[in-house]
């Protein structure tokens, strides 16, 4: 597959929804993850995300304007050991008491599918990423409607082993702005990961849409120590 650039492909889509970026940095020496969400609606936009341990909760900005917090207010990153953990919803914690049983990330997925939010049918997207004596591999989900027929769920599991430095995979939960909203397609995308924490976090957030961002996520993960750093980035300020 050809490998994209991330920053084209946020500017040229005025709504991806909701999306996790899962790679390495160019030298090979750092995981890197990012999640941000996007809103078209008042209730969505009022959002902002605040750390909550070692991961991430959303949090209403103003919460007298808050109006259903069901698909809004989750976890969307949680750490379980030398695991990290990433995802648009609360299957978060689905996928964190199910690995803390021993079962795998596919396995933790199955009691869930996607979101019951009809028109739209929102995926659920997820990623994992395992750290351990140097070596680092990561996995990604997506559990979506049969072409928006609710009575069926498909599941997709992607990993990657040894992932290639200075690259990354992209998967989203829109393919673009719409009535309804229509899901992801195909697999994640390959992406180029550059620059330090900071750069990497200004080209995503200068690169997704100013009316509809919200807030985006990004931490780079010392492969030898574990060690890491994270940034957070609310258009609610």
């Amino acid at each position: 597959m050809k490998m994209l650039s991330l920053s084209e492909e946020l500017k040229n889509n005025a709504y991806p929804g909701r999306g996790i970026v899962l790679g390495k940095t160019p030298d090979g020496k750092k995981a890197v993850a990012a999640y941000f969400i996007m809103g078209r609606s008042s209730n969505s936009r009022n959002r902002v995300f605040v750390e909550d341990g070692e991961g991430i909760r959303t949090q209403a900005f103003d919460p007298s304007k808050m109006e259903d917090p069901s698909l809004i207010i989750y976890a969307p990153v949680r750490v379980l050991g030398n695991k990290t953990i990433v995802t648009n919803g609360d299957q978060t914690d689905t996928i964190y008491e199910g690995m803390d049983k021993q079962m795998t990330f596919e396995q933790s997925l199955r009691s869930r599918e996607f979101e019951p939010d009809g028109p739209n049918y929102t995926p659920r997207i997820s990623g994992i990423m395992h750290i351990e004596n140097g070596h680092y591999n990561y996995a990604m989900s997506i559990l979506k409607s049969n072409n928006g027929d609710p009575k069926s769920c498909c599941r997709f599991t992607f990993a990657y082993e040894n992932p290639a430095d200075g690259e990354g995979r992209f998967i989203h939960t829109y393919m673009h702005d719409g009535n309804p909203l229509p899901s992801f397609e195909g697999e994640p995308k390959p992406v180029e990961i550059s620059g330090d924490i900071d750069a990497f976090t200004k080209e995503v957030w200068e690169s997704l849409n100013e009316e509809n961002k919200v807030s985006l996520f990004v931490r780079f993960i010392d492969i030898e120590t574990g060690k890491y750093e994270t940034r957070i980035v609310n258009k609610n300020q």
